[in-house]
């Protein structure tokens, strides 16, 4: 039985290997940004679609920044619970709070001389649950990192993001998405907000990336942690739970929602 499941997910995905390394559609404007004016297309990233811009001049006067809470905005579907969309918010905060604090001084409110970071999820596509269920039972017997999903079973994120001067002029911006790979190191989940909780990591990296001056230095992680609230930095019975089981689970590996934290509506 197993070796046909593999047998059966490694035809697919190698039938689909030529578009494996590619998010699946490019990320389209969803009015969220103050301006999409300047942006233009990384070609260096092979497993998201991403368009980009920064005044370096600009975003070099910024220093300390508040992080607006991230919000839904532009998706018409109501495709998720409102527990699982707080939980794909939740993490999406966490994330970026943490690649931001290693560039930026982190404002606990907004303050008058701060910049402004807004995050706005723009796009969430659900984890097929029983396909997941079958990639672990493949992936099992699969040694290594490398992982094998079944194709039309795996879920998405998309954002945009935008880092904004005290006087509301764009600093930066970018606009993002990503798709798990059918053949790559994204695991299977059972929860339906599985691969989107988990590309909330790569989103983070990508607008810590984006905002930052090219000249700012990664600094150490500050004490007290700004981004505490959110949960710890590194969730081990998450990791644990992904070597023993070869499932990412939302609850072992995000942190926690702010206790006064509401879902924001469908826009």
């Amino acid at each position: 039985m197993a070796g046909r499941i593999i047998r059966g997910l490694g035809a697919a995905a190698l039938a689909m290997a030529a578009g494996a390394c590619a998010s699946g559609s490019a990320p389209s404007n969803s009015g969220f940004l103050t301006t999409y004016e300047g942006l233009t297309p990384r070609t260096d990233v092979v497993r998201a679609s991403v368009q980009q811009r920064r005044d370096e001049a600009l975003a070099s006067t910024i220093t300390r920044l508040w992080v607006a809470p991230t919000e839904v905005f532009g998706v018409t579907d109501p495709i998720l619970s409102d527990d699982d969309r707080r939980a794909v918010l939740s993490e999406v905060d966490r994330q970026v709070c943490y690649e931001l604090s290693e560039r930026f001084e982190i404002a606990e409110q907004p303050e008058p001389q701060a910049g402004t970071v807004r995050v706005g999820v723009t796009y969430i596509r659900p984890t097929h649950q029983a396909g997941s269920a079958a990639a672990a039972v493949a992936n099992f017997f699969i040694p290594g990192p490398i992982k094998v999903r079944a194709p039309g079973g795996t879920g998405g994120l998309g954002a945009e993001a935008e880092l904004l001067t005290p006087d509301g002029r764009q600093a930066a911006a970018i606009v993002w998405r990503r798709d798990a790979m059918v053949v790559g190191t994204d695991k299977p989940s059972l929860s339906r907000i599985g691969d989107a909780h988990q590309l909330a990591e790569p989103l983070g990296d990508m607008v810590g990336d984006a905002l930052a001056p090219d000249d700012r230095e990664v600094r150490p992680i500050p004490s007290p942690d700004p981004c505490e609230r959110f949960g710890p930095r590194v969730r081990v019975e998450g990791i644990l739970a992904g070597f023993a089981t070869g499932l990412y689970e939302p609850g072992l590996s995000g942190g926690r929602p702010p206790a006064d934290q509401e879902v924001d509506p469908v826009d």
